[in-house]
C-alpha cells in the first residue's frame, strides 16, 4: 500500500463545506487554540479526527459534564500495588505528546477547568501541575481545541467572553442539501436517491426545531437511520428507531414526525 492509500485508510471520511481544513492547519501551524461552535451532530467531532488524521497528530478526546474537574484532565495520584503512582490526565498526555486534545461541549465542565487551560491558551503555552511541581512547556505540535453548543446553552451553561476570546472560532452548521446527500451516501453506502429522500426529510424537520423540537436533526442521526437502511431494515423502522424515537418522548411530536416522513416518502 503505498503512502496516499494508507493516508485514506487511516484518515476518518470529512466532507468540507468551506475552508474549514485551512483555518485549522493555520491554527495548528501557529500555535493558536481553536473553538468550534454549531449543533449538535453536525460533524465537529469528526471534523476533529478528520484533521488530526491529516496532520499525523495523537489525538485525545474528553467529553465533557457537569462532574469534570481539572484533574480529571491533568492527572492524579492513584494508588497502584500499595504505592502512590502519579497518572497524567488526557490534557497532560497530549502536552507531553505534542499532540492535539480535544474538549467536546466544553461548557458543560466545571468553573476550575478554564482555569487550567487559561496558560495554554495565550503566548505562554504552559501546564502548570501543582502537585507534582512541573511546569510543562507545550511543544509547537500540541494543539487545544474545543466544540460547544451555543443554540443549547442555558444562563447557566455559557462560555465565559473571557474564555471564547482566548480562542480562534470556527462557526458550523448542518451541510448543505448537496453536501449532507454526498456525506450520507459515502458513510452508509446509500445511493443518491435514497440518500437524498433522508436529507428532504431532514430539511423538514429542522424547520421544526425551536417549535415542537428543542433541536433539529442532526446530521448523525440520518447516518445511523441510513446505515440502518443500508442493511436491510424498512425505511418505516429505520426513521422510528434513529429519528423519531430520539427526537421527542412526546407522542404528538413523534406522530407530527411520522406525519413528515410519509409525505418525503408516501
Amino acid at each position: 500500500m503505498n503512502a496516499h492509500a494508507a493516508l485514506a485508510v487511516a484518515t476518518p471520511y470529512y466532507h468540507p463545506v468551506a475552508d474549514e481544513c485551512a483555518v485549522f492547519e493555520a491554527a495548528h501551524r501557529h500555535g493558536l487554540p481553536l473553538l468550534l461552535k454549531g449543533p449538535t451532530g453536525c460533524g465537529k467531532t469528526r471534523f476533529v479526527e478528520h484533521m488530526a488524521a491529516r496532520l499525523g497528530l495523537p489525538l485525545h478526546t474528553v467529553a465533557c459534564h457537569d462532574d469534570l474537574s481539572a484533574a480529571d484532565l491533568i492527572g492524579r495520584h492513584l494508588l497502584k500495588g500499595g504505592e502512590t503512582e502519579w497518572v497524567d490526565g488526557p490534557l497532560t498526555r497530549a502536552v507531553r505528546e505534542g499532540g492535539i486534545c480535544y474538549l467536546d461541549e466544553v461548557v458543560e465542565a466545571r468553573k476550575d477547568v478554564t482555569v487550567v487551560l487559561h496558560p495554554l491558551t495565550d503566548d505562554r503555552r504552559r501546564l502548570v501541575i501543582d502537585r507534582t511541581g512541573e511546569e510543562l512547556a507545550a511543544p509547537a505540535s500540541f494543539m487545544l481545541v474545543a466544540s460547544y453548543n451555543p443554540g443549547y446553552q442555558s444562563i447557566l451553561k455559557k462560555l465565559k467572553p473571557s474564555t471564547r476570546q482566548r480562542f480562534v472560532s470556527i462557526g458550523f452548521d448542518f451541510p448543505d442539501p448537496v453536501t449532507e446527500t454526498a456525506v450520507l451516501a459515502a458513510e452508509t453506502g446509500l445511493d443518491d436517491g435514497r440518500a437524498g429522500a433522508l436529507v428532504r426529510l431532514a430539511g423538514h424537520i429542522r424547520k421544526l426545531s425551536g417549535m415542537d423540537l428543542e433541536e433539529g436533526v442532526s446530521t448523525r442521526l440520518l447516518v445511523y437511520a441510513g446505515t440502518l437502511i443500508a442493511g436491510g431494515m424498512t425505511v418505516d423502522r429505520a426513521l422510528e428507531v434513529a429519528i423519531i424515537a430520539p427526537l421527542s418522548d412526546e407522542p404528538d411530536v413523534q406522530q407530527a414526525l411520522r406525519d413528515l416522513a410519509a409525505s418525503v416518502y408516501g
